[in-house]
């Protein structure tokens, strides 16, 4: 599995629209074959900061994401947006999604 996660710095003053401005994109990206996952958080220190967590269940997954039209799409606005180059972890890693977590059950 490809496990990325990116940190997109925002303009300040747009911040507030992030997530309706990437809805397209991320709606498109978890309906491709190969997408695993791709989730949305904000900082809680950096508040104009949102970090991806996205992953695809193989390289050949990864690859079609970066050709697609709504990729490409997305890359061609975002610049505009953003105050500075988001910052990009990925890394290939056993298993096909989430596992849990072997030290914290609930009660």
């Amino acid at each position: 599995m490809i496990f990325i996660t990116v940190k997109f710095t925002v303009r300040p003053e747009r911040s507030e629209e992030w997530l309706s401005l990437v809805d397209d994109f991320t709606q498109a990206t978890r309906q491709e074959p190969g997408n695993v996952f791709f989730e949305w958080s904000r900082s809680v220190d950096t508040p104009n900061q949102f970090v991806l967590l996205e992953a695809f269940a193989s390289s050949a997954a990864g690859e079609a994401h970066v050709s697609s039209e709504h990729f490409k799409t997305a890359m061609a606005w975002m610049p505009e947006v953003i105050v500075k180059t988001p910052e990009i972890i990925n890394v290939e890693v056993p298993g096909e999604g989430w596992s849990q977590m072997a030290e914290l059950t609930p009660a």
